[in-house]
């Protein structure tokens, strides 16, 4: 039960600390759905989707009427399309999207994520064929987010399909050109991606999921710097405690919200993902949080070790209020999402360099950074390899979610608006990567993968 002054907490927290329920999203299998006519199969899956979750976005607004929570996104994820068309008669694979994206507009949801490829070991023909139809189904659609795993800690990193993304984002950019890129905000590349993921661009239903399943993803930076205001100059234990009580506070919240969704939709709860989502809002920042413990600008020394012990101390707070806790759970650094984060990076003291180090101990990685449109895919392509090196050996989740602005260079910026915000375009380094990629075949799994 919880107490008067329980409540009156979480009401302050939302009213004025921008606590909110990022995305409720319903995971859906589409396994049955695969056909060898490739339009019965996107007649199958966009009958599916609309069947299962035709009364999600309805029942998530009753929700935030009912109890005062605020769910800023409904959301659908599915299975990798590449498992689904397989059989299929096509080798173009954008009809598949068109199709995501017309169950997202019937439905009524802001994103659908799972044009997705798994290809940490290798390709098949199908993997192979999705993603060559990304620049063309993301350039398209306007709902429909796609994904590629292309490592992970127990089958290394392939090289191959880095190379291909390279490629891949460079073409999405050039096809989303004149939306500055878009295309490349809706694209995620993964090393060692999970399958109960709610957040976009990167959610998929997993294989080893149920038929449907509903996952939670909740927010807060603003509640916890807030809650450590009040431990200013205080010592690191003290501090790290305040953090973990709050992240407590706020994981009850999602649960409650999300057995709610599951109750009403008839539909398995899965997980809470306890992920500090930044929006570009004031008072809604991770960088402003490791700037209240001390920093005077986000990412000058010091920054990797306050994000270390925010990512750990939430997950801690995190796991002792339900036991469903997955997905990502930790905080997120989306450059242009981050209002804090963007000033940063325009003062010169945020850079790619210092970036890739804080994603060795934080959720996911390089996300929604702005490069020179004329960066060379090998570039691209290193930076992806250099990121899933960090999640492969540190066995976690790493991504990469580049935006290449066409016609743009440093010191210009592209604007996204609502929640992917504004992103000022950062400088890569100019030496060449090619040869180094050019190599191909795979990077072996390092000796941590050696767990049986």
């Amino acid at each position: 039960m919880l107490n008067q002054k329980e409540i009156l907490s979480t009401i302050e927290m939302i009213a004025q600390q921008h606590l909110d329920i990022r995305t409720i999203t319903m995971g859906i299998s589409l396994l049955d759905c695969a056909d060898p006519s490739a339009s019965r199969a996107c007649w199958k899956l966009y009958d599916k989707i609309t069947r299962h979750a035709e009364r999600l976005v309805a029942t998530g607004e009753e929700i935030e009427r009912e109890f005062g929570i605020p769910i800023v996104n409904k959301r659908i994820s599915v299975t990798p399309v590449a498992l689904v068309a397989a059989p299929g008669d096509s080798d173009n694979y954008a009809p598949y999207a068109a199709a995501l994206d017309r169950a997202a507009f019937a439905t009524g949801v802001n994103f659908i994520g799972g044009f997705s490829a798994l290809v940490h070991k290798g390709m098949t023909r199908a993997d192979e064929c999705l993603i060559r139809s990304i620049p063309e189904a993301l350039s398209t659609t306007e709902r429909v987010c796609a994904s590629v795993n292309i490592g992970s800690t127990r089958s290394g990193i392939n090289m191959d399909a880095v190379s291909l993304m390279g490629n891949v984002i460079t073409e999405t950019a050039r096809a989303t050109a004149d939306r500055d890129g878009f295309g490349c905000a809706k694209l995620v590349v993964f090393c060692n991606a999970v399958e109960d993921n709610p957040f976009m661009a990167g959610a998929f239903h997993g294989t080893g999921e149920a038929e449907k399943v509903i996952n939670v993803g909740v927010s807060g930076p603003g509640v916890v710097r807030h809650a450590i205001e009040a431990v200013r100059g205080a010592p690191f234990d003290v501090l790290a405690e305040t953090v973990k009580k709050t992240a407590f506070r706020i994981t009850r919240v999602g649960q409650l919200v999300a057995q709610e969704a599951s109750r009403r939709l008839d539909t398995p709860f899965g997980i809470v993902d306890l992920s500090l989502a930044p929006t570009p809002a004031v008072g809604d920042s991770v960088a402003r949080i490791l700037e209240e413990m001390g920093l005077e600008v986000c990412g000058t020394h010091g920054t990797t070790a306050a994000l270390a012990l925010l990512n750990d101390a939430v997950k801690k707070g995190g796991v002792m209020a339900s036991s469903s806790v997955g997905g990502l759970s930790g905080a997120f650094i989306p450059v242009s999402e981050d209002e804090g984060m963007i000033a940063a990076a325009r003062a010169g003291v945020l850079c790619l360099d210092k970036l890739e180090a804080m994603t060795c101990v934080c959720s996911v990685g390089l996300d929604m950074i702005a490069v020179p449109g004329d960066t060379p895919p090998e570039t691209i392509a290193a930076i992806i390899a250099d990121e899933a090196a960090v999640g492969m050996v540190n066995q976690k989740t790493t991504a990469v979610r580049l935006l290449p602005a066409p016609g743009k260079s440093v010191g210009d910026t592209i604007e996204f608006g609502g929640l992917l915000g504004t992103a000022p375009v950062m400088p890569v380094h100019k030496e060449s990567s090619a040869a180094f990629i050019r190599r191909g075949g795979r990077i072996p799994a390092p000796l941590q993968s050696l767990r049986n």
